[in-house]
């Protein structure tokens, strides 16, 4: 079978699936980590991967960019591959200082002023909640594993540039903390076919202090967010 955006067989996609943002961050994921890994998407260039972690199957895929990528791949993984459970592995901006460039934060929930699915009879919905499942086992993981992790509401913006300027709103009307450009609609979908997504989010910059990673450091730290996502979803 295929889609529109997809290629790959239905058996080639596991039940399980990580989606970072980045089609290079998804070779490193699979390579570096995974055993017996197949690539086994291509399509537009978003690459997907399917190895085994620990003796279960699990697939690595690239969501692109913003509300709109998510929100399709998310959905066809979703619909037509039967796919249970999907995390969001990728970076974020702080609104608040006391959350930090290179914590680890855990998305409990996403707000985004989008219309994303406008035939949706709940054009109003702002807000959507991340399984409680997922999160659960991620916070008992991450404190087998030693990690100090933070929780709360994401921030999901249609704009990479310009989004500073109305951080102190949005903290103050819909009690984000971080903003990023995919969570929502991720969400969206897991709640519209009643599966379970959630995301975890590396602090890449904090827009109070105007702290931020470098490039080599956004790949060392993921490590440990890498990790943290891989031993959660072998659970699930």
């Amino acid at each position: 079978m295929s889609t529109p955006h997809i290629e790959s067989n239905k058996e080639d996609i596991a039940k399980k699936v990580i989606m970072p943002g980045d089609p290079e961050r998804a070779k490193y994921i699979a390579e570096t980590f995974l055993k017996d890994v197949k690539l086994v998407n291509r399509v537009r260039g978003e690459n997907a991967y399917t190895g085994n972690y620990k003796g279960q199957p699990i697939t690595v895929f690239s969501s692109g960019m913003g509300i709109p990528s998510m929100g399709i791949y998310s959905h066809e993984l979703f619909s037509e591959y039967d796919v249970d459970y999907i995390i969001r592995l990728g970076t974020a901006g702080s609104y608040k200082e006391d959350i930090k460039v290179k914590d680890i934060f855990i998305a409990e929930s996403a707000y985004s002023g989008t219309s994303f699915d406008e035939s949706s009879s709940n054009e109003n919905t702002l807000i959507v909640n991340s399984s409680p499942k997922i999160n659960s086992v991620l916070i008992q993981t991450a404190e087998e594993l030693g990690l100090n992790i933070k929780t709360g509401r994401v921030h999901t913006t249609e704009a990479f540039y310009g989004h500073d300027n109305i951080g102190e709103k949005v903290v103050k009307e819909y009690n984000a903390s971080v903003v990023e450009m995919e969570t929502y609609s991720l969400l969206f979908n897991a709640k519209k076919f009643h599966k379970d997504a959630s995301a975890v989010l590396t602090i890449s910059d904090n827009l109070v202090t105007k702290e931020e990673m470098s490039r080599e450091e956004r790949v060392k730290r993921l490590n440990t967010s890498i990790t943290l996502v891989l031993e959660t979803i072998i659970k699930l």
